[in-house]
């Protein structure tokens, strides 16, 4: 068997890095039956064992992450779906305008990011585009830089930030997700220029973007490192993340959680909680606040 890193996933067809050479590969029954929780019991980032038989190539092995990236499969399911594995940081592309990110799209994918320790960036893109909408940006980069992340404006059009972006990027494997049209595969084309990267419209008659990224696929970067771009994501349900440690996902609430009267505060209704407090004093964003209070109250059937 010949180690690799899955660089290419379509849920029947692996690509699979070894030694310099990509291999086409099957996956082996029995690895879909372990992963029965998961709708992609192999993804990209992956590291495996492949075997040749015949003149075909199987995924024998999967070798235990370090960390990934996932989200319920869908609004009913228990069912997980995941992203990516084994990454070394996550850029969430944003955009204020054609279309608008929603906030707790924003909030629901860092949770996860904090859950299994990966550092995040906030990328807000199209920045070409933004003059009338400065004010929002401007909130948008002040909610999250006091939660505790850099951000970074860009436009892969103009080549704002992109150069800031290709040095983070340079070493490690950078996983790169956002909403459909935001700009996320124009990002990546222009750090991966000899790839064929596809990019879309965005509808008018919705202002939301269309899919143009179809299967998850890792890029390796001129300058160095990896990146990988990921299809647009819709909606990002949080799985395996209880009430009580929730919280802590959120950095600028766990700052001041250790001075809530209760130990065991949940920062909903009891006196002398001091994220509440907070809250009220402006000193943490309402708007990620609100999403704490959301993501209790979808998803508490999902995440028992």
């Amino acid at each position: 068997m010949t180690q690799g890193v899955v660089m290419r996933a379509t849920g029947s067809w692996y690509e699979v890095l070894c030694e310099g050479e990509i291999y086409r590969c099957r996956m082996r029954g029995r690895i879909r039956l372990r992963g029965s929780r998961s709708t992609n019991p192999v993804v990209v980032g992956d590291t495996v064992d492949i075997a040749s038989e015949g003149e075909d190539f199987v995924i024998e092995n999967i070798h235990p992450r370090r960390n990934y990236v996932i989200r319920r499969a869908s609004n009913l399911s228990k069912e997980s779906h995941i992203i990516a594995a084994n990454i070394d940081r996550a850029m969430l592309v944003a955009s204020v305008a054609e279309p608008v990110t929603p906030p707790e799209f924003l909030d629901r994918f860092l949770v996860t990011c904090e859950a299994y320790g990966i550092p995040a960036t906030l990328l807000l893109a199209k920045s070409d585009l933004t003059d009338g909408c400065r004010d929002e940006v401007e909130y948008m980069r002040s909610v999250y830089e006091s939660a505790g992340y850099s951000v970074i404006e860009i436009s892969a059009l103009t080549g704002e930030g992109v150069d800031a972006v290709q040095r983070l990027a340079a070493c490690g494997t950078t996983l790169v997700a956002g909403n459909s049209g935001v700009g996320k595969s124009t990002l990546i084309g222009r750090l991966c220029p000899s790839f064929e990267i596809r990019t879309g419209e965005i509808s008018q008659s919705h202002h939301k973007g269309r899919h143009t990224t179809t299967f998850s696929t890792m890029y390796p970067l001129p300058s160095g490192g990896y990146i990988i771009d990921t299809p647009g994501i819709k909606g990002f349900g949080l799985i395996d993340i209880g009430d009580e440690e929730l919280c802590r996902y959120f950095p600028e609430m766990m700052r001041y959680a250790p001075d809530c009267r209760f130990f065991n505060c949940t920062h909903t209704h009891e006196p002398h909680c001091a994220v509440r407090e907070a809250v009220e004093r402006g000193e943490i964003a309402f708007s990620r606040y609100e999403s704490y209070l959301k993501i209790l109250d979808e998803d508490e059937k999902y995440r028992k």
